[in-house]
């Protein structure tokens, strides 16, 4: 909210809030630090610990700052309609993003991801210990994770695959993307494949090279699939718009729900290769009867174009269920 100080200036305070989930009502708040900001909320369980917890990265945005350079992760436990803070951790730049993590909790904090666990203290509470660091990035911006694998969304250096070492103690690159894309969403589609999304609107996937022959090609995620979406994705989540019986007939079809800014919901779904063949021939039928607005042909508009295709790739791997419904 804002609030006016003693000479009349407009002041930013925030706050985490506790609300009820039916009325939405107001239960428990805890007030943030002068130029504290929110940044990422998770609820989280950990190591040899029953208790859930809600666990808040947060970014002290100081304007004379170009970026912050402090930031804290805060530990709160929900207990008969109160919040409880549990442990705080200060950590040397803005934590943009949270992830559970194999009992652990992996933050994303200015360009490094760190791992922490929750331990007992000396003084008989709970405290975030942290365990390794990985740097080498410019901005982390998205945290995914399966098994051992961490998936990374940088502000500008595309995706990149990581994997935790629990003998070491270490957190590795195995591959990443080259390419030099701005990040606005990722996911993991399946154990070698991933989707991200991109500030030109497109959406694309990138595969593990498990099978190379050289590290050098081992090291590079390959670009499988291309596509135009014309609309800034930030967030993806697996999940259906419709509900499933367990007792439908043929397989079940993964799919991963994803929002835009302007408020749209769509959904990604992943074809089995029959099925994608087929509804491709479908696709280009289509293509020959039904004439875009004003001209436009469908496959211009969904070709994948940014600042380093300016002329536009043909879409790779992608459907466009819109034209095929």
């Amino acid at each position: 909210k804002v609030v006016a100080d003693e000479t009349g200036e407009e002041l930013e305070e925030h706050f985490v809030k506790l609300l009820d989930d039916q009325t939405f009502e107001l239960l428990d708040s805890f007030k943030l630090q002068e130029w504290e900001n929110a940044c990422y909320v998770i609820s989280a369980t950990f190591t040899d610990d029953p208790a859930n917890y809600l666990v808040v990265g947060t970014a002290i945005a100081v304007p004379q700052e170009p970026e912050p350079t402090e930031g804290r992760v805060l530990v709160f436990e929900a207990s008969e309609r109160k919040l409880r803070l549990v442990t705080e951790k200060e950590v040397k730049g803005g934590t943009y993003n949270l992830n559970c993590f194999n009992g652990k909790l992996l933050a994303a904090v200015n360009s490094k991801i760190e791992l922490f666990r929750l331990a007992d203290s000396e003084t008989g509470g709970k405290e975030l210990v942290s365990e390794c660091v990985h740097r080498g990035h410019i901005l982390v911006l998205f945290l995914q994770s399966r098994g051992d694998f961490i998936v990374v969304g940088d502000l500008m250096r595309s995706i990149s695959l990581l994997t935790y070492k629990p003998v070491d103690g270490q957190i590795e690159e195995i591959a990443r993307d080259f390419n030099a894309n701005w990040m606005t969403g990722i996911e993991i589609l399946d154990d070698d494949t991933f989707i991200g999304a991109e500030n030109h609107y497109n959406l694309f996937t990138v595969r593990k090279n498990t099978d190379a022959t050289t590290d050098e090609d081992r090291a590079r995620l390959e670009v499988v699939g291309e596509f135009h979406l014309g609309d800034l994705v930030n967030r993806f989540k697996h999940g259906s718009l419709v509900m499933r019986g367990g007792d439908s007939e043929g397989p079940q079809i993964p799919t991963l729900i994803f929002g835009t800014v302007n408020g749209v919901i769509g959904v990604v779904a992943s074809l089995p290769k029959e099925e994608y063949e087929f509804m491709l021939k479908v696709q280009n039928a289509l293509n020959q009867v039904v004439k875009g607005v004003g001209g436009l042909r469908h496959d211009e508009w969904r070709s994948f174009q940014n600042e380093r295709v300016p002329c536009g790739r043909e879409v790779k791997n992608f459907l466009d269920g819109d034209l095929i419904e």
